[in-house]
C-alpha cells in the first residue's frame, strides 16, 4: 500500500461514522475521462472489488484509494494542427490569426486531439487513524498531496487537516546525525543511518552531492556539512523492520518492509487485503509517534519552534489548515 508515506494532523473535533464517509465518498465516486474531458478524479473501492465499499476498515483503521485518470496529447501535436489551422485561415482569408484566436485555435486543436489520446491512470492510497489522529497518503509528491487534501476536504463536511509538525526539523535531525562520530549515543533508538543521502548548498550555486551504497559517517561526508551543504534526504532503517528515505520536507519515501516482517502473515483472506493492511498499519503505527520522538516530539501547527527568535509578523505555514464547507491491483 504505502511506497511513501505524508503524516497530517487530523482536526479536533471530527469524526465521522463509517456510514457518513461511505455516503459522502459515494456522491464523488471516481468516473472515467469523457472524450472530451482531460483528467478526471473521484473514489474507487480499495479492495478493487467493483461495487465494493468506498471506506474499508480493518482493525479500527479506515483505508481509501484515490483513483486519477489523465489524458495528455503532446504539445508539439496540438501546435501542428493549430497551425494547420491558422494557415487555412490566412491561405483563404488573406490574415494571420492574432494572439487571441491563435490561442483559440489551439484550445480548439487540444479538444479535437483528446478523444484519441490514450487515458493513464494513477493511485493514492489514504489511511485514517482515527484512534490517534492522524491521516497517512502515499502521494509521492507535494502537488499530489495538495490533490487528495483537496478531495478529502470537498467530500468530508468539517474536515481540517495540517501537516504533522515536529519540534525539530528533518534537516536538522539529519545533519547531527551524520555529523556525529558518536552513532550510538547521538542516533535516536532503533533507527539506523543506512548508506544513502543527499546534500545540498543553501547558497544560489545550490551545489550537490548524492551518495549511494556509500558508508557515511566518514570525514568526507562530515566535510561537506562544515562547509554548508544540508541533507535533504537520508536513508533510515527502524528496527531492522521498515526501510525508508526521510526528507527534509518530513516525507517518508522509498518506504520498504524488511525482510521477515511479512513471513508469517496468515492467509484468513482470499485477497490478503486484510492481513496486509493490519500489518502495514501496525508497522507504521509503532514507526511514526517513534519518528516524531527521533525529532524532538510534535508541536501544535503554527507554534515557533523552541529556541527560534520572535517574528516581527507571523510566518506562513508551508501547510494551512483546509477545512471543508459544507486498479485492481494488490495493495502491498
Amino acid at each position: 500500500m504505502f511506497k511513501n508515506v505524508t503524516i497530517y494532523r487530523i482536526a479536533p473535533g471530527w469524526d465521522a461514522t463509517l456510514e457518513s464517509m461511505e455516503a459522502a465518498l459515494d456522491a464523488a465516486r471516481f468516473v472515467p475521462c469523457s472524450a472530451s474531458q482531460d483528467k478526471s478524479v473521484g473514489w474507487t473501492e480499495p479492495r478493487g472489488e467493483e461495487h465494493g465499499p468506498l471506506v474499508e476498515s480493518v482493525n479500527g483503521q479506515r483505508i481509501l484509494k484515490l483513483l486519477i485518470e489523465t489524458k495528455a496529447v503532446p504539445g508539439s501535436v496540438v501546435k501542428e494542427k493549430a497551425q494547420e489551422a491558422a494557415d487555412h485561415i490566412e491561405a483563404t482569408t488573406g490574415r494571420k490569426p492574432g494572439k487571441k484566436e491563435t490561442k483559440e485555435l489551439r484550445e480548439d486543436a487540444l479538444q479535437a486531439l483528446l478523444p484519441q489520446a490514450f487515458p493513464r491512470r494513477g493511485s493514492v492510497w489514504v489511511w485514517f487513524d482515527m484512534k490517534n489522529g492522524l491521516l497517512v497518503t502515499d502521494a509521492g509528491s507535494q502537488g499530489k498531496n495538495d490533490e487528495v487534501v483537496t478531495a478529502l476536504v470537498r467530500v468530508f463536511d468539517g474536515l481540517a487537516l495540517t501537516l504533522l509538525q515536529t519540534a525539530m526539523t528533518p534537516q536538522t535531525a539529519m545533519t547531527q546525525w551524520l555529523a556525529t562520530t558518536e552513532p550510538e549515543n547521538d542516533w535516536p533508538e532503533g533507527f539506523n543511518v543506512e548508506r544513502e543521502c543527499e546534500l545540498k548548498s543553501a547558497d544560489e550555486e545550490k551545489s550537490a552531492v548524492k551518495f549511494t551504497r556509500h558508508h557515511l559517517l566518514t570525514d568526507e561526508v562530515r566535510k561537506h556539512l562544515a562547509e554548508g551543504k544540508l541533507p535533504t534526504r537520508l536513508a533510515l532503517s527502524w528496527e531492522g523492520r521498515i526501510g525508508f528515505t526521510l526528507t527534509e520536507s518530513m516525507q517518508l519515501k522509498k518506504l520498504a518492509f524488511l525482510e521477515g516482517v511479512f513471513d508469517d502473515r496468515p492467509n484468513t483472506d482470499e485477497s490478503g487485503f486484510d492481513t496486509d493492511v493490519a500489518l502495514a498499519t501496525g508497522e507504521l503505527s509503532q514507526l511514526i509517534p517513534a519518528l516524531i520522538e527521533a525529532l524532538g516530539g510534535e508541536i501544535e501547527p503554527g507554534a515557533a519552534l523552541p529556541g527560534a527568535e520572535p517574528a516581527s509578523a507571523p510566518a506562513k505555514p508551508k501547510q494551512e489548515a483546509v477545512t471543508a464547507v459544507g486498479d485492481g491491483e494488490a495493495p502491498f
